[in-house]
């Protein structure tokens, strides 16, 4: 059975997100689509709009055979972990391809960049470091590094969000003994962090999320944007839980841990650096919300979403030990569904896999550590009866299963 494999948040799964699975599939020829899918916190540093069960629930009706979960340990990272946990869970999974969404469309300009880096990577580290020095944040320091050395001639345009996470596979699947084929198909219409809805059938999943906390008509807002079975799934998570979940609903938990802690335990906390840890003790106690603390922490030299990456560790409390051991290597396959094809790709392979397939979390606690702390965490930003209804998910739900 022929495979493509596909990287996703799924925040949630929307129109653009529909045509990429298809084109996938389309262009492939492939019978079975995966998707490794960020957990309940995504790489930009924010909790997901609806669980991961939900979630994968939203894919299976939506074209995709099988979701597994990228652990957090690489899903709240940089660029280059995410790519490499990502790439490596779908290399285990003996995908033959796989596709992403650029801006730039076409294949040739990724792989032609990232053997022009290679050449002069010896030369590009120095530079970036010495715009660090300068006090420029670290994509900031990479971008003015790359155009002091190459003149701004790469063939890749570099400075837009899904090119630089496409490149990012690219390097990551070039380390692999047996690469997969790498494709990407043009991004459609929004872009990537577009906040407003435009006419088309197409937005952005940051446009479609913030349509639904501010405007009066709640989800029949985004109805053109999304396929049928989402607008389904978010109404019963709704019914189930009570809200969606954004970072306000962790602003309480997230300032009792910044205060409670010492600057010294906070500078513990893994992606907590030069000596950060006092401005955020600082501003929780000046600050009456999330985005006011927010605007009261970022500085030129840290991003609003390197910001936000470190936020959820410190409310996770994943020191820098935790996930330099997690970080080393991808050490298991955790399945959250499939359809009937994509259980039956499974039983072909799984004695073949050289990673562990989970599909019972109990049995791998210790494995699973940081993702349960991500699931029990998570649950906690609700309501007390439905924090716990969440709570018990996390080991007692099955991988979803549809025909």
């Amino acid at each position: 059975m022929k495979t493509v494999g596909l990287v996703v948040e799924y925040n949630p799964f929307h129109n653009g997100h529909l045509y990429h699975a298809q084109k996938a599939r389309e262009s492939t020829g492939a019978d079975v689509v995966i998707a490794v899918m960020s957990g309940h916190f995504l790489q930009r540093g924010e909790p997901a709009l609806v669980n991961k069960w939900a979630r994968t629930r939203m894919a299976l009706q939506n074209g995709v055979d099988i979701v597994v979960e990228l652990p957090y340990a690489f899903s709240v990272q940089k660029a280059e972990y995410f790519s490499n946990g990502a790439i490596s869970i779908l290399h285990g999974l003996f995908c033959e391809s796989f596709c992403f969404g650029s801006e730039n469309g076409h294949i040739a300009p990724f792989l032609q960049t990232l053997q022009q880096m290679k050449e002069k990577s010896h030369l590009l580290e120095p530079l970036i470091h010495q715009y660090m020095n300068k006090g420029f944040s670290f994509p900031k320091a990479q971008t003015l590094a790359r155009e002091e050395l190459f003149e701004n001639k790469l063939p890749l345009d570099l400075s837009r969000p899904n090119n630089i996470l496409g490149f990012h596979y690219i390097r990551a699947n070039n380390t692999l003994q047996k690469p997969m084929k790498p494709l990407t198909i043009t991004r459609q219409q929004a872009d990537f962090h577009e906040e407003t809805l435009g006419s088309q059938s197409i937005a952005s999943a940051t446009g479609i999320r913030k349509a639904i906390f501010e405007k009066q008509n709640g989800l029949s807002t985004i109805e053109q944007y999304v396929p049928a079975a989402t607008l389904e799934v978010i109404a019963q998570y709704l019914n189930k839980y009570g809200k969606l979940h954004h970072w306000d609903l962790y602003w309480p938990l997230l300032q009792y841990r910044l205060l409670s802690s010492s600057a010294a335990e906070l500078a513990n906390i893994y992606d907590v650096a030069e000596g950060i840890e006092h401005r955020l003790k600082e501003a929780s106690l000046r600050a009456q919300n999330f985005s006011e603390f927010m605007q009261s922490v970022k500085t030129k030299r840290y991003t609003w979403t390197r910001i936000q990456r470190m936020l959820v560790h410190i409310l996770l409390h994943v020191s820098k030990e935790d996930m330099a051991a997690a970080i080393e290597s991808v050490r298991y396959v955790r399945l959250l569904g499939m359809n009937g094809q994509g259980r039956e790709y499974l039983n072909r392979i799984k004695k073949n896999m050289e990673l562990p397939l989970i599909t019972r979390a109990a049995s791998y606690k210790e494995a699973l550590a940081l993702d349960v702390k991500a699931a029990e965490v998570y649950a906690l930003g609700l309501p007390p009866h439905s924090s716990h209804s969440l709570l018990q998910s996390e080991f007692n739900e099955p991988p979803i299963i549809l025909p």
